[in-house]
């Protein structure tokens, strides 16, 4: 019983510490978000500037993340973990400390390459801590729940930082708990296997690459700029070509960075698309909650922020639960579940005006989307990484954090351009700013609120088993399991 004990202790022990490294990678996305006005302000930067800041570290974390599974198939998982988690330490104190915008530019591209690597590496080692296929899929529900209480602990930190004292204290959370993760990273992870060294498929990598980042960086500029400005075109399309030349690549190579047979499976395509929407509606509803919290309602930095927190409670409450529903119900019926209820929550969002106490449709927003969003990711990523190839776990990860990383950039553009075109429309027409700004994002969040309802639908017609094993007990329940 001693000799079980320890081993559910260890592995308990090694979940932690690779939950705890992806909670502040996706933190490190949100970190600065609300603070963005001050660093503005601090190193007089330019809208093009602090749009290219804001963008860095989605767009080199994106862009990598194929090749950083493939490296972590390649040369182990651990060993790949504990470089790059380093590497985000290193960056996250140099963003700290950053005595100009060049600086702090380039340390945040950093942490996204860090960041692209060791998520893939931990999904990776996710599957050798639990090698079993029920207790993998509840370790994998509570994982994908991480994402989103990542994003919004960043957004809740940033805020009170920005209150408190300097954004540069923002940056002590990721570097603190990324040394301790590295520190104890040999003694509690498991080594697993590496692949037959092979050629990395450079071309794939550099083409993948360069169109994530080109796309990304057309889309996070077309809402300001609009779609048909020469900047924004000469992104958009040189994106989709370096794209499509990257998927030309990957069936002329022998062994190619993303294998397209991989993306073959109705259940996996459609667990990515959810987790696509799913990551869409949290960043849509971060950006325009918070705008019309303080541009509307006349809200401080402080208060909007705290205006999320029911958001984050939601969040934790679910992932402490969803995980036994997964195992209970399967992830196909607890994605679409959740795809509907996210349906409902930005629906109730979308009822906004001017004068919406925040008590009311809001409240009621920010609680029952984060309910439904838990239970996307949590289903969502078990279909994704379930019945994986051998030696093919860290492009699951990678290719499941691609989604989670292009839906921001994806889906916040389009339904921003939606917002500004309703808004644009009904300012031409004698509406008052105010209400035609809120009447602009209540208007996206509807069109968000029925594209969770046609993923839903499609979700619907999948066929696939009913769970995917027995109940499954929580991590915490291990050890009483054992006993």
């Amino acid at each position: 019983m001693t000799s079980r004990s320890s081993s559910v202790q260890s592995t308990g022990g090694a979940f932690a510490v690779l939950a705890s490294v992806q909670f502040v990678l996706i933190l490190g996305m949100t970190v600065l978000n609300v603070a963005l006005p001050d660093i503005q302000q601090e190193f007089g930067l330019s809208r093009a500037e602090l749009v290219l800041l804001s963008a860095s570290y989605g767009m080199s974390f994106s862009g990598l993340l194929l090749l950083g599974g493939r490296l972590s198939d390649l040369y182990g998982a651990r060993r790949v973990f504990i470089v790059s988690t380093a590497l985000f330490a290193i960056s996250s104190a140099a963003a700290g400390l950053a005595p100009g915008f060049g600086v702090l530019l380039s340390a945040r591209f950093v942490q996204g390459v860090g960041a692209a690597f060791a998520v893939p590496a931990a999904m990776a080692l996710v599957g050798l801590v639990y090698s079993e296929p029920a207790r993998h899929a509840r370790a994998m529900a509570v994982w994908g729940g991480l994402a989103a209480f990542g994003g919004t602990a960043g957004m809740l930190l940033s805020g009170v930082v920005a209150w408190w004292d300097s954004w540069r204290w923002a940056f002590v959370v990721p570097v603190a708990v990324s040394v301790v993760a590295v520190a104890l990273a040999s003694r509690m992870l498991p080594q697993g296997e590496t692949a037959p060294r092979e050629r990395v498929d450079i071309l794939g990598a550099i083409l993948v690459t360069a169109g994530i980042t080109v796309l990304g960086y057309g889309l996070v500029e077309a809402p300001e700029r609009g779609w048909t400005s020469p900047l924004v075109l000469v992104t958009l399309i040189g994106g989709v070509v370096l794209l499509g030349l990257f998927v030309l690549v990957e069936t002329r190579v022998s062994r190619p960075l993303l294998p397209l047979a991989f993306l073959s499976s109705p259940r996996r395509a459609v667990a990515l698309l959810a987790v696509f929407l799913g990551a869409a509606g949290i960043t849509t509803i971060f950006f325009m909650l918070s705008l019309y919290f303080q541009e509307v309602l006349g809200y401080s930095p402080l208060k909007a922020s705290a205006a999320f927190v029911p958001f984050g409670l939601a969040l934790v409450a679910t992932g402490s639960n969803v995980g036994r529903l997964v195992g209970r119900f399967g992830p196909r019926v607890i994605t679409l579940a959740g795809l509907v209820v996210c349906a409902a929550g930005l629906g109730a969002l979308s009822l906004i005006s001017t004068t919406t106490p925040y008590v009311g449709p809001v409240l009621v927003g920010l609680i029952v989307f984060p309910v439904g969003v838990g239970m996307v990711f949590a289903g969502a990523t078990v279909s994704a990484t379930s019945d994986v190839p051998a030696g093919q776990a860290g492009l699951a990860g990678a290719v499941a954090t691609t989604a989670l990383e292009m839906g921001p950039a994806v889906g916040l553009a389009i339904l921003v351009t939606v917002a500004a075109a309703r808004t644009d429309g009904l300012t031409a027409n004698g509406t008052a700013g105010a209400s035609a700004l809120t009447s602009g994002y209540s208007f996206a969040l509807a069109i968000g609120a029925i594209a969770f309802l046609l993923a839903a639908a499609g979700f619907a017609v999948l066929r696939g088993p009913r769970a995917v094993g027995t109940e499954i007990p929580t991590l915490q329940e291990e050890g009483a399991v054992h006993d």
